[in-house]
């Protein structure tokens, strides 16, 4: 048998010492597991009724990404800093345009009976749309929802929306309704 120094290890000891090492990292690395993106759903409600009825055209404001990340509105190009303006636009319609969604009458605590616009946003986008784009326009419709909701607030209550109570925030959002459609990625190619 050969003599070792102290500064000499053998193979199997250089193996052990790996392994522990790679046990030790193991052990100590946290790995971050939620990933995508963090929604919450509206709960399901059994008593709602089955509503067979088709959606109008007028209804539904169609927002597509293509696969070079252009922002096509109602099949219209359009820079990405007008699409909440235009999606707030589309969600309150003001005038009542025949163009923008239609409104029905329903009974809100605090509010009373009021008309609650039928809109939808459809949001689409093409397989090769980036990841980027897609959170951009994303945000940017959401953002229009929460500054729908801000103004409702603050004129009917006087207050910011996060400030609301509960029940106000509730009511707030069933006259304010978030329908936000996103579909499938589908082969759309760019303009």
């Amino acid at each position: 048998m050969s003599k070792r120094t102290s500064g000499q290890f053998s193979a199997a000891s250089m193996a052990d010492i790996a392994f522990l090492l790679l046990i030790f990292f193991l052990v100590a690395t946290t790995m971050d597991i939620d990933t995508g993106l963090s929604r919450q759903l509206s709960p399901y409600d059994p008593d709602q009724e089955e509503n067979d009825d088709k959606i109008k055209e007028r209804n539904v404001y169609v927002v597509l990404i293509n696969s070079n990340d252009q922002l096509l509105v109602e099949g219209r190009s359009m820079d990405i800093r007008r699409l909440s303006e235009k999606a707030k636009e589309f969600l309150v319609n003001p005038e009542n345009k025949d163009n923008l969604p239609e409104k029905t009458p329903k009974e809100i605590p605090f509010f009373g009976e009021v008309m609650v616009s039928k809109g939808i946003i459809s949001l689409q986008n093409d397989r090769g749309t980036s990841y980027g784009m897609y959170i951009k326009v994303q945000n940017e419709l959401i953002a229009a929802y929460n500054e729908v909701r801000e103004d409702v607030s603050m004129q009917k209550f006087g207050k910011h929306y996060e400030d609301l109570p509960k029940d106000k925030q509730d009511a707030v959002k069933v006259y304010i309704p978030q329908f936000l459609s996103e579909a499938e990625p589908r082969n759309i190619g760019g303009n």
